[in-house]
């Protein structure tokens, strides 16, 4: 039997309940990634990131959606990123093992929310993975080779949902992790940006996905990593002009909200958000 407090079948079924950490100790220690390389020396100004962030917050509420609030800690620069601390697959919800020294621990905090929410969870046992490399549809489970996540943190996976195939996805380092590159949007179309991904696994997405080529630019401002709340509603940055046009030509709503300070830590809408239920 489903379990009914925790379920994700795919990332573009209605969003019901999210789980989300605010920014308020967010800042540059070491960077783990370009983007942050570019932006250490100015770094994060927390204010205006916590007010990006709270208007996030109230512009999911405002449609509909049950924003669970993890309390922030000193300790984690990096924990406003909730979705690689956990993700979920079908109606289990999994605490994952951080791989970068400078967020491991972030899963404890995790773990003990969950717990204080009366959430059922499970957690990854062996290997590394990240939730940002790990993209949920009805029958494939896409895992990026980020280097952050490793395959032998699989095995649990495909034993609890033998139904699902699991395609590992090779792309650039750099990019830190598989949704900032590749994340569906529909049964039948994909964000992309193609230069990062392996030749062979793009053309294994391709065949099966519409693919939205975006640009270069935009990719650095991060625009595969929207968050779809479903019936085709799309939350996205606004300086994603290219790609916010390509998505409306498609009959998408685009909620445009500025989260242009926290995406320089190398993180967007997908990355901050871990939902917990999905309505199929």
């Amino acid at each position: 039997m489903k379990n009914e407090t925790v379920y994700c079948q795919s990332e573009f079924d209605t969003l019901t309940e999210v789980i989300v950490c605010e920014p308020t100790y967010m800042t540059i220690k070491e960077p783990i990634n370009e983007t942050q390389r570019k932006y250490m020396k100015e770094n994060i100004d927390k204010e205006l990131a916590s007010s990006q962030h709270r208007t996030l917050i109230e512009t999911m509420r405002a449609e509909g959606v049950n924003v669970r609030m993890l309390p922030p800690q000193a300790s984690f620069p990096e924990q406003v990123f909730m979705r690689d601390s956990g993700f979920t697959i079908e109606n289990v919800l999994y605490v994952a093992r951080m791989e970068s020294e400078i967020r491991q621990g972030e899963e404890k905090e995790l773990a003990n929310f969950l717990k204080a929410i009366d959430r059922p969870f499970q957690p990854i046992q062996e290997g590394t993975i990240e939730g940002g490399d790990v993209i949920v549809t009805e029958d494939v489970i896409y895992v990026g080779a980020s280097g952050r996540t490793s395959s032998n943190s699989l095995s649990m996976l495909e034993q609890n949902h033998g139904s699902k195939q699991f395609q590992w996805v090779p792309f650039d380092h750099k990019y830190l992790h598989l949704d900032c590159v590749f994340q569906p949007i529909s049964k039948h179309e994909a964000l992309v940006y193609p230069e990062a991904i392996d030749s062979e696994a793009y053309q294994l997405l391709s065949e099966r996905y519409d693919c939205i080529e975006v640009s270069k630019e935009e990719q650095f401002n991060l625009s595969v990593n929207v968050l779809s709340i479903g019936e085709k509603r799309i939350l996205a940055l606004p300086q994603n002009k290219k790609t916010n046009q390509a998505l409306r030509d498609r009959g998408y709503t685009i909620i445009e909200v500025d989260f242009s300070e926290i995406i320089k830590s190398g993180g967007s809408f997908r990355c901050v958000t871990l939902p917990i239920h999905r309505q199929p």
